[in-house]
């Protein structure tokens, strides 16, 4: 019978106290080995609260970890080194993104966006700054889209 363990960590910063403790004691396994791999998965993840999956074989105590990842907004908060977005973003900007920090952003979310290629989740991110209030390469976002898909900034999205 496999059990299935859901929490939230601190990216990077797992440790065998609350809430994995309480949660995986029970199950006999060795703490400090599922936080090892915890921590190694989300160590890009730094500074942001991170959903993790530990599956878990009750008969030989085999264990898989899945993470999950921040929501796009929360990875863009992140780069700019700020708290939440703009309350007016079509007025209001809050921030503005390099073409290579939204491929970043696109390669940490490549899981969960939609887009086939690259080129189609670095222009998923830019949606999300539009809606955060957030410019790219001193840009609105809605322009960078639509120069993205020009390919402008082909030679920049690899």
């Amino acid at each position: 019978m496999a059990n299935k363990v859901e929490v939230l960590v601190d990216g990077g910063k797992a440790t065998p106290g609350n809430p994995l403790g309480p949660a995986l004691g029970p199950l006999g396994l060795n703490v400090m080995n599922v936080v090892k791999v915890i921590n190694e998965k989300t160590a890009a993840f730094q500074g942001m609260k991170v959903p993790v999956v530990i599956d878990v074989d009750a008969k030989t105590k085999n264990f898989t970890v899945t993470v999950g990842t921040p929501p796009t907004s929360a990875l863009i908060f992140a780069e700019l080194k700020i708290e939440k977005g703009s309350g007016t973003p079509k007025t209001a900007k809050v921030g503005n993104l390099t073409v290579e920090q939204v491929v970043k952003i696109s390669r940490m979310k490549q899981d969960s966006l939609n887009g086939a290629t690259l080129k189609a989740r670095v222009s998923e991110v830019a949606g999300t700054a539009n809606s955060c209030g957030v410019t790219i390469e001193g840009i609105a976002a809605r322009d960078f889209q639509a120069a993205l898909k020009t390919g402008q900034y082909d030679s920049r999205i690899k």
